[in-house]
């Protein structure tokens, strides 16, 4: 895929630098480049292929919104509604902010407008380039409310943060020169926690594509080997 080669591209020249020195200053982790591309791939680039070639990198980052809660939808983590939305601490801020964020990216992906023009509930939960759930808004609201997820910089802190719990849930927490294998079990961990995490169960746990019946781990073997190949002369 010409196109996805393109965004690799991009990605890591435009990002890469700014990446290893995060990773290098991070002396509990030992992921590379390639694996956060692959997460970056997984998490976002349905969203960023459309404009990342047009617009400045801030609006990019921007628009890296999407996973709509609607009003009647629910879930487990917080919110699990606009109600519990509401509820919380600036939440009617927070809750205009992440409805604005459907409304923008409705531009690009017409699944989005649907949901925006049918249910005036609805709002995105999923934030930044490697989508930082709104889950965590009650500890980190002004990551939220500031907007700060259209600042690179931003992203990647919370991001090697993360990293750093997922490699050491996945029980890799120390060890150096990550196998693809190694590096897919900390994106696995990244993707769900380690409290279901189960070695023994390889690459096919995360969340399931129940179109596709795949799993995140599986995406994100994938997306190393494309990595891989668009590194290639």
């Amino acid at each position: 895929m010409p196109e996805l080669k393109d965004g690799i591209h991009w990605f890591e020249k435009t990002l890469g630098s700014k990446i290893e020195g995060a990773i290098k200053q991070n002396t509990k982790i030992s992921i590379t480049l390639d694996l956060v591309t692959a997460i970056a791939l997984q998490e976002t680039y349905y969203l960023w292929a459309k404009f990342y070639s047009q617009l400045p990198l801030d609006q990019t980052l921007l628009l890296c919104v999407g996973d709509s809660l609607g009003g009647a939808d629910g879930r487990s983590a917080f919110p699990a509604s606009k109600a519990e939305l509401l509820a919380a601490h600036d939440g009617g801020k927070m809750f205009n902010i992440a409805r604005d964020s459907l409304k923008d990216i409705g531009k690009y992906r017409p699944e989005y407008k649907k949901k925006f023009d049918s249910d005036p509930d609805a709002f995105c939960h999923g934030f930044g380039i490697f989508q930082n759930d709104i889950q965590h808004y009650k500890s980190r609201p002004d990551f939220f409310l500031q907007k700060r997820w259209s600042d690179f910089d931003a992203c990647l802190h919370r991001f090697i943060e993360e990293i750093e719990i997922a490699q050491a849930g996945a029980g890799l927490g120390g060890k150096k020169d990550l196998t693809d294998e190694e590096k897919t079990f900390v994106a696995i961990v990244y993707n769900m926690g380690s409290k279901k995490f189960d070695k023994a169960k390889g690459i096919k746990q995360g969340h399931l594509n129940k179109k596709e019946h795949k799993y995140y781990g599986e995406y994100i073997w994938d997306n190393l080997k494309i990595v891989h190949r668009a590194r290639q002369p």
